[in-house]
């Protein structure tokens, strides 16, 4: 059977999240999407409830949503929900998972991967964070569940923009490519966004492309300036831009770098090294992603994981006008850059 998308709603409190929700559940798109909130409020169901089952603790929307509140396992809501799907007594093509405005990301989207039964059911297609750009800011400097929901982020929409003005947001922007260069930004004022910017993203589906912001890597070879410096220019911006980005007003604890070579990767010892990392420092380790070129292969190498859980896939073979090389971007929590990126360079042929 079909896998069901899922989607990760996330954003800190008061950015947005449920205006977006209500907004998708009411918006005649042609899907039949199950919500899972942590918690659900009347003014979300409004008028609109067909069935309640109070044991369940489902609704049933009337456009065919459907909207399970969970105040317990997550695996055992996606579980119940997977087993009436099967036997016919629900319907729905996607499902959302809206967390509270506390929420950590990571724990929920490794709940797709450690659980069979969940992988059996659902693919997670992408974590969406709402960011009120009224009071972003100051919420990133306070808070780190603020900092983690924009790191672990697949696309940011941002908020309450006809709050603040554009240099506000420009400003915003900056710190949040800083923080995650792989998702993209958009506006989404009163929830107002097109239905194709929230689903089928497939932002942890592996792919060729390697989503890290053109601009992120540009400003880094504007601000460096080390085109002369040969194979090792790539690897050393990673690095410089860490550091660049704490001598800015606003240091935060998570925080992107970028790993490039145009030499090809020695495969056991980047497996080697690749599993040392995430022993140490998986917990650490939001998201990392990346296209890999291994030494006597012409395809490239698909890699990204989450905390401790890593994977790769093979995937499309090298063109022939396509200059090889590696491209790898890592999100996490002060991080050492630096030992990275050396041992990267000691994993190259």
């Amino acid at each position: 059977m079909k896998l069901v998308p899922a989607t990760i709603l996330t954003g800190f409190l008061g950015a947005g999240k449920t205006t977006l929700l209500n907004r998708i559940l009411r918006e005649p798109h042609g899907h039949k999407i199950a919500v899972i909130e942590n918690e659900f409020g009347q003014e979300n169901i409004d008028n609109e409830i067909l069935v309640q089952e109070s044991n369940e603790q489902i609704v049933e929307m009337s456009n065919g949503c459907v909207c399970c509140t969970v105040r317990g396992d997550l695996i055992l809501a996606l579980g119940a929900l997977a087993q009436k799907r099967d036997a016919g007594e629900l319907s729905f093509d996607h499902i959302v998972i809206e967390t509270t405005g506390l929420a950590n990301p990571g724990p929920v989207a490794q709940t797709f991967f450690m659980d069979d039964e969940v992988a059996s059911h659902y693919m997670l297609d992408a974590i969406i964070t709402v960011v009120d750009a009224r009071h972003a800011m100051q919420q990133l400097d306070e808070h780190e569940e603020a900092q983690r929901q924009v790191g672990f982020a697949d696309k940011l929409l941002l908020s309450k923009t006809d709050l603040v003005s554009s240099d506000e947001v420009d400003t915003l922007v900056a710190r949040l490519k800083r923080i995650n260069p792989r998702a993209p930004v958009s506006k989404a004022d009163f929830g107002q966004v097109p239905i194709g910017e929230v689903f089928d993203l497939r932002g942890f589906n592996l792919n060729d492309k390697l989503e890290i912001d053109p601009d992120f890597l540009a400003a880094e070879e504007h601000e460096h300036g080390h085109h002369e410096c040969g194979e090792h220019c790539g690897h050393e911006h990673g690095h410089h831009e860490h550091h660049d980005h704490h001598h800015s007003r606003h240091s935060d604890d998570i925080a992107a770098f970028v790993f490039r070579s145009d030499r090809p990767f020695d495969t056991a010892r980047l497996d080697e090294f690749l599993g040392g990392l995430v022993q140490v420092f998986g917990p650490r380790m939001m998201r990392y992603k990346g296209v890999l070129w291994m030494d006597g292969a012409d395809r490239k190498v698909l890699f990204q994981g989450v905390h401790q859980m890593m994977g790769t896939d093979i995937g499309a073979k090298w063109p022939e006008d396509e200059p090889r090389g590696s491209k790898m971007v890592f999100i996490g929590k002060n991080l050492p850059a630096e030992t990275f990126i050396r041992g990267l360079e000691q994993c190259l042929v």
